[in-house]
């Protein structure tokens, strides 16, 4: 706790409680900035007249000593084109994290426009105005040109991951798939599964998904034993979960038993080697699939799915079919995990507004507005965020670290969370363990 709360010479027990309430609000300036500023504001309004707020003044809105946020900041995003609306859904929840910045250093934002012109133009337009931290631009292709275009006199926060890409000033944050896979893979490892299979719908993603959990499932000391596509287009996988579950060479055995001897009886079996199923699907797709499991009796096959298995908003009759599945997603998902006037339960009205599929983008702006101020500080303190605890990791590339869930009557329980929050505060951001 700061020693200047504490150091009141005059008094030392004068409003004893209302100094550790102080104290223990002020414990929480790494947290959710605009949740530590309403904390703080909400007890000096019902403190007015104590001697804290003597100390208080100096501290309240002033960044934090981990960084400082930028007096400018350029936004680069589309406002035309395929990405326009996923600009728009980032653009929602960067303006709703500014709006609710009471900080005496809250930074002038400019907008610009990734389509009308040259991304390196466009950059250095930004950085002529004034910029002193660029955040953007949106897509994989945007980001490469402006790598390509010129050194970066300026730092950038790109807000997607381009693979292998490596540039001074260059800082890459993204929904990334890669912490997905890692997450959920280290949590059926520390649930004590060694031996899985892999269950992907037929794109060009799931290609890499396929290499993302190969690695990440090796580096748990686990194996993949067999690996399967779906059409996602289809509405019956029961032909390639049989494959996957081998039940389809057991029958084929026992239709060559009955030409031999047709009053023969069997029950076809599935194989009993693997103990957990990784799964990449969309709600809808995982409810037939989970729905066809059970049919194959296979119960005994743990399935832990992507964050695409939940669509963000919890629907409990729908979900049903979904119930057992384990996954991991980001905090702010979850009221009990990301509080607050920035809460996805206090966005509603805005985050409404958008597709489902969007919606998570909402957070990603969130982060990234208040990632202005840890970029030289994320390495060695991580950040708790809407998206998940933000740590630098190499390359400079931003990994998230998730909560995970399970689905249970048709709603996503949250799994090894805890949330201890400080006297006299208003909200937070929780702490999050995945056992």
């Amino acid at each position: 706790m700061p020693e200047s709360i504490f150091h009141n010479p005059q008094n030392q027990t004068a409003g004893l409680p209302e100094w550790f309430a102080a104290a223990k609000i002020l414990s929480t300036r790494n947290q959710n900035p605009a949740s530590f500023n309403a904390s703080l504001s909400a007890w000096r309004a019902a403190n007015s007249q104590h001697p804290a707020n003597i100390y208080l003044t100096n501290i309240e809105n002033k960044p934090e000593d981990s960084g400082l946020m930028p007096k400018s900041i350029a936004v680069l995003l589309p406002e035309s084109g395929p990405f326009t609306d996923a600009g728009k859904a980032v653009k929602a929840g960067f303006l709703a994290a500014h709006s609710r910045d009471n900080s005496s250093n809250k930074p002038v934002l400019r907008f610009y426009d990734t389509e009308k012109s040259k991304i390196g133009d466009v950059y250095r337009n930004a950085v002529s105005e004034g910029a002193k931290l660029v955040i953007g631009p949106l897509n994989k292709e945007s980001i490469q040109r402006l790598a390509d275009s010129a050194p970066l006199t300026i730092p950038v926060l790109a807000l997607n991951h381009v693979p292998d890409l490596n540039k001074q000033n260059l800082y890459q944050f993204a929904l990334s798939p890669m912490d997905d896979v890692a997450e959920i893979t280290q949590k059926a490892a520390s649930d004590g599964h060694k031996k899985a299979l892999l269950l992907v719908p037929e794109n060009e993603q799931s290609k890499r998904l396929v290499s993302y959990f190969t690695s990440s499932w090796q580096n748990q000391n686990g194996s993949i034993l067999a690996k399967k596509s779906y059409n996602p287009k289809s509405d019956d996988y029961s032909s390639v979960i049989k494959k996957l579950l081998n039940v389809a060479e057991s029958e084929d055995r026992f239709r060559k038993v009955l030409s031999y001897y047709p009053a023969a009886k069997s029950v076809p079996r599935k194989r009993q080697d693997a103990d957990v199923l990784f799964l990449s699907a969309y709600s809808k797709e995982g409810r037939i699939i989970n729905s066809q499991l059970q049919l194959q009796q296979a119960g005994n096959l743990s399935v832990y799915a992507m964050p695409t298995i939940f669509s963000g908003i919890v629907d409990s009759i729908g979900d049903n079919p979904l119930n057992g599945i384990t996954f991991c997603d980001m905090p702010w998902l979850f009221d009990a995990a990301y509080s607050g006037d920035l809460s996805m339960t206090a966005l509603r009205e805005t985050w409404s507004q958008f597709p489902n599929t969007y919606i998570r983008l909402l957070a990603m702006g969130i982060d990234a507005y208040h990632l202005g101020a840890k970029l030289s500080t994320l390495t060695a303190s991580p950040y708790p965020g809407a998206t998940g605890n933000l740590t630098m990791a190499n390359g400079n590339r931003i990994k998230r670290a998730l909560v995970c869930a399970k689905f249970n009557m048709g709603q996503p329980e949250l799994i090894g969370f805890t949330h201890s929050p400080a006297d006299g505060e208003t909200s937070k951001t929780g702490s999050f363990v995945n056992p």
